[in-house]
Formats: structure tokens, sequence, C-alpha cells
């Protein structure tokens, strides 16, 4: 399929703005793995699973659900809450309502290490993210990041995907 419409290439203000971004993108994930590894001897995501729990209404939600709220597949999922099993920090069961459908509950020991974790992870955030920015900044930051993730959500996903925003 051929077409003879130009590229729109990116101005170079642009571009300056769009090698920014990817920068954090890179960056971050592994600035923040970097000190949750460090102080808590979890990854990034595992802490998300952990937080995502403690956020529920009894610290449970449906694996599909969870896996919307960390934006990750299943598969993926399933091996990262195994290992939190594992750890004494996460329980899986089926849900009563409907035996098809796995929860995942974060145990008592697993609220006690988002509780000690999330301290810690909260400075980082604050430190990498929100203390370089004026409070006028910070607000443009989420209006343009619910502005971009609007432009995936609809231009990207599938209908009914699942999909959330993880909380710090």
């Amino acid at each position: 399929m051929e077409t003879s419409a130009e590229p729109r290439w990116l101005s170079d203000d642009e571009r300056q703005a769009w090698l920014a971004l990817v920068g954090v993108m890179m960056r971050l994930p592994s600035a923040l793995d970097a000190q949750l590894q460090r102080d808590a001897g979890l990854s990034h995501f595992e802490y998300m699973v952990l937080a995502g729990l403690s956020e529920a209404p009894g610290r449970t939600r449906r694996m599909s659900e969870l896996a919307g709220f960390t934006e990750s597949g299943l598969p993926r999922l399933s091996q990262v809450v195994g290992r939190l099993e594992k750890r004494g920090w996460v329980r899986r069961s089926p849900d009563p309502s409907d035996g098809r459908i796995t929860l995942a509950t974060l145990t008592d020991d697993g609220w006690a290490k988002v509780v000690h974790t999330a301290p810690g992870h909260v400075e980082a955030v604050r430190n990498l993210v929100f203390d370089p920015l004026t409070k006028a900044q910070s607000r443009q930051l989420g209006d343009i990041g619910g502005r971009i993730m609007h432009a995936i959500d609809t231009t990207c996903r599938p209908r009914g995907a699942g999909g959330g925003s993880a909380a710090t």
C-alpha cells in the first residue's frame, strides 16, 4: 500500500519534547526499581501489585482487574503474584460467586509490607518527579499524562481491554 502523503515530521520543539519524554520513560522505571529493590527487596511492578491490592475494598481484586490496574497481561501478573504468594504477601482463591474467576487478596503480612515500603517509595516519587516541578507544572503533568493516556486508550486498545491508572 503506497501513500503519497508526506509524513508529519516533528518540529524541533516537538522533537526535543519527545526525546525528553522518552528519556523519562526509559530512566524513571529503573530509578524507581532501584529504590524499591534497595529499600524493600521489591521490583516496582511487585510493589504496584501490592499497592493495587491495598487500595481495593477488602484488599481483594479479580486478577483481570489487577492486570488492568498494573497495565500488564495476565501471564506476567500470574507469575508475579505467584512469587508474592510464596513470600506470604498475597493469596489467590476462586471467586465464591463465580469459580471461573480468580481473586487476589493482600494478606496481613502483605499489608505490613506495603505500610513499611510506601513512605520510601513516595519519597522517591516526590524527589524524582514532583520536587523538580512547580505546582502549576505538576497540574500540567497530570493534564498532559491524562491526555496522552486517553489518546493511547482510544487509538491502541481494543474495545473491552482492561486498563487502569497505577497509583503510587
